[in-house]
């Protein structure tokens, strides 16, 4: 009994450990790292600037690679085999921006824009974070679909347009009446302008143009010569800017930090569960493997650190970076990778047992 009770305590002490480890590595990666350096420069005063310009340029190489690279993985893909599992990364990434609408962006001292925008990022995907799932099902030898990272753009892409959406119509409804008409007086919002007027934005364009380009050509030569060799140097200037203008607009962040840490640490672990509950219904039906259903709840925890800032920032400018980016970076993606991905490996072996 003696020796179980040890051996238990040692199973905990190197689960911690575990946990740690995997804290602190993320906190060392590149675009983390280089997020707290622009916050670190911008703390000390440094007259540093990226003219914007060059911060719009950033922005296109980025979406484009990841919408070419998501287009040539659906391509090769089966779609009808992707059909359901496509179905519910589209109803998932939807449904987190509408609980972040219903609960944070309502909670008081937060700015509805602002409890918008981090929903959005929350509906979103973290590449990194889905890069760092496959790498850790390969360990465990559990296999998946090869198109199953490919769903990705369903869930990020109508995550990230209903939030700008959302926020457009929160904030026609907040602005005060002109003249003399009242505020009970105004004609109803339309809404297929703000959502032609958000594909038509410089961010969403770029990453739609990059997933037609990829699913409907032949890309690799140009992708593989230039966008992918350029992708982690660009992004990381990208994130060095997004620190500074986070630090900049830190101070209405502390206010109702508090909130967003909640949700930062909450929500993760519940879209993750909601997208593993989907994810088992597409393997009852078409036999979507466990790996499949370990990176849908893997992308569903995750908050977009790539295509997500920039085009919540291009297209919601009144939104204040630090709640969004500072929720994602600090809290939200740490718990995705530390706590979600052992989480949701752990239920799949618990559901569906040998892999």
């Amino acid at each position: 009994m003696v020796d179980d009770l040890v051996t238990t305590r040692g199973d905990d002490v190197e689960a911690i450990l575990e946990f740690l480890t995997r804290l602190v590595a993320q906190f060392q990666s590149p675009a983390l790292a280089f997020l707290l350096g622009g916050m670190l420069l911008a703390a000390l005063g440094s007259r540093l600037e990226i003219p914007d310009a060059i911060y719009k340029f950033l922005v296109f190489m980025l979406l484009m690679r990841i919408g070419l690279k998501g287009g040539m993985q659906i391509s090769e893909a089966n779609l009808g085999e992707m059909l359901l599992p496509m179905l519910f990364a589209v109803l998932i990434g939807c449904s987190i921006v509408l609980l972040g609408r219903i609960t944070l962006a309502r909670l008081p001292g937060v700015r509805g824009e602002d409890g918008i925008a981090t929903a959005g990022l929350f509906g979103a995907v973290s590449g990194s974070t889905l890069a760092a799932a496959m790498v850790l099902l390969e360990v465990e030898g559990m296999e998946y679909e090869a198109w199953a990272p490919a769903l990705y753009p369903f869930m990020d892409i109508p995550a990230l347009i209903l939030a700008i959406v959302l926020a457009n119509l929160y904030l026609q409804r907040r602005a005060p009446a002109t003249g003399t008409r009242l505020l009970a007086e105004r004609q109803p919002v339309r809404l297929w302008p703000i959502v032609k007027d958000s594909l038509q934005g410089s961010a969403l364009s770029a990453l739609l143009l990059g997933l037609a380009l990829g699913l409907l050509t032949e890309p690799a030569s140009v992708y593989e010569d230039f966008y992918d060799p350029l992708f982690r140097g660009f992004l990381s200037v990208l994130m060095l800017v997004m620190g500074m203008e986070a630090y900049a607009r830190l101070e209405e962040l502390r206010r109702v930090a508090h909130w967003y840490a909640l949700y930062a640490a909450v929500g993760p672990l519940l879209h993750g569960l909601l997208a593993f509950a989907l994810g088992t219904i597409a393997h009852l039906v078409t036999g979507f493997s466990p790996g499949g259903v370990v990176l849908l709840a893997v992308m569903a925890a995750s908050s977009s650190d790539i295509s997500g800032p920039p085009t919540l920032r291009a297209a919601i400018p009144t939104a204040n970076p630090s709640a969004y980016v500072g929720a994602s970076t600090s809290v939200g993606t740490p718990v995705a990778i530390a706590i979600g991905i052992p989480l949701f490996l752990g239920l799949a072996e618990a559901v569906f047992g040998q892999f």
